[in-house]
């Protein structure tokens, strides 16, 4: 009977429109709670507090919802048709995290993880709840457990037929289905994703202080960036791919189906002079939809100047010049470090 379930919600998930599905108990081993707290122990979450304060419910799905007996895991292939990594070159264009160039992925995959959550619900008369990377959950521990991928020394979830390109998304459930097989690990001796991170995030194979990662720096980071990394930032305006993009894995990849996640026309390459100058109001209409609105505009304004600073290119002076008395500070500071930076250049 569990099988024939399995084969239905399978086959319901693949309809509508998810790429990748398995299953696993709502439990998980104490190893991940481990490793979660020996993370946050030497504070490399950086700002991000609300990893610290939701730690005790991350240790167990049942800790979330205690009547969770089953966990069923999505995922949704989101790659990109072309490597991004080709437009760190590009010193005058900003470079936007291949994931965020279109639409906010909790918002298409959460509509698809209600609808099959609703009829798991009414097909076997059980209870369920749906999450997409807004709660405590390990959902990369819980991928791997259910066969969708494994771990890579990235930290992110690899997978022979998607790569390193899997957005997840969870249901939990009082359903009792059989697990699948955890997925092997297939790294290897491979390095090539710890080798290439700009800032050497990674500490060791799987452990990543995200305090140097580009990424946290570039989102959640709401101070000012380090001086230390920003010339490893590049023209990365928004999130980093680097890690992700160098996995052999992604030979396999397809370029994702989903509209909602291809990119959209003036988020492609967009012009640094251009972005630099946008107010709120611009900020917000340009990036509808977008996971880079939650950022706001002067994060993202600060990390468009760090892009100039690192751009060599003099003729973005008369533009940036007026930022130095900008309300705010982020943009202020950052202003006046990248106009130095500009005009060393010039010498």
């Amino acid at each position: 009977m569990s099988d024939a379930i399995k084969k239905s919600i399978t086959e319901q998930a693949k309809a509508i429109g998810f790429d990748a599905v398995g299953f696993y108990v709502a439990d998980l081993p104490l190893e991940i709670s481990t490793n979660l707290y020996n993370f946050l122990e030497n504070n490399h979450h950086g700002d991000m507090g609300w990893m610290l304060e939701k730690a005790p419910y991350r240790s167990s799905p049942k800790a979330l919802w205690a009547e969770a007996r089953s966990v069923i895991m999505l995922g949704h292939n989101y790659a990109p048709d072309s490597n991004p990594m080709e437009k760190l070159e590009q010193k005058t264009i900003g470079n936007i995290s291949c994931y965020a160039l279109n639409e906010d992925y909790h918002d298409v995959i959460k509509k698809r993880l209600k609808k099959l959550a609703g009829w798991v619900a009414q097909e076997y008369s059980c209870d369920v709840k749906v999450f997409v990377d807004t709660a405590p959950i390990m959902e990369k521990p819980l991928a791997e457990r259910a066969g969708l991928g494994w771990q890579g020394k990235h930290t992110c979830l690899v997978s022979r037929e998607f790569g390193s390109w899997l957005f997840l998304g969870a249901i939990f459930t009082t359903l009792k289905i059989e697990p699948d097989n955890s997925a092997a690990d297939n790294c290897g001796s491979c390095t090539k994703c710890l080798d290439i991170c700009p800032t050497n995030a990674f500490t060791a194979a799987g452990k990543i202080d995200a305090r140097k990662c580009i990424s946290y720096l570039t989102i959640e980071h709401k101070g000012q960036i380090p001086l230390e990394f920003r010339k490893a930032i590049g023209n990365r305006i928004y999130g980093c791919d680097d890690c992700l993009a160098i996995c052999p894995w992604n030979k396999f990849a397809k370029t994702a189906n989903e509209t909602a996640y291809h990119p959209r026309a003036e988020l492609q390459s967009p012009l640094l002079k251009d972005l630099v100058v946008l107010d709120d109001a611009a900020f917000r209409s340009l990036f509808r939809k977008s996971p880079v609105k939650r950022i706001g505009r002067d994060r993202f304004v600060r990390n468009v100047l760090i892009a100039i600073g690192n751009s060599g290119d003099a003729s973005l002076l008369p533009t940036i010049n007026p930022l130095k008395n900008d309300e705010s500070p982020l943009v202020a500071e950052m202003a006046e470090w990248a106009i130095d930076e500009l005009e060393k250049s010039m010498l």
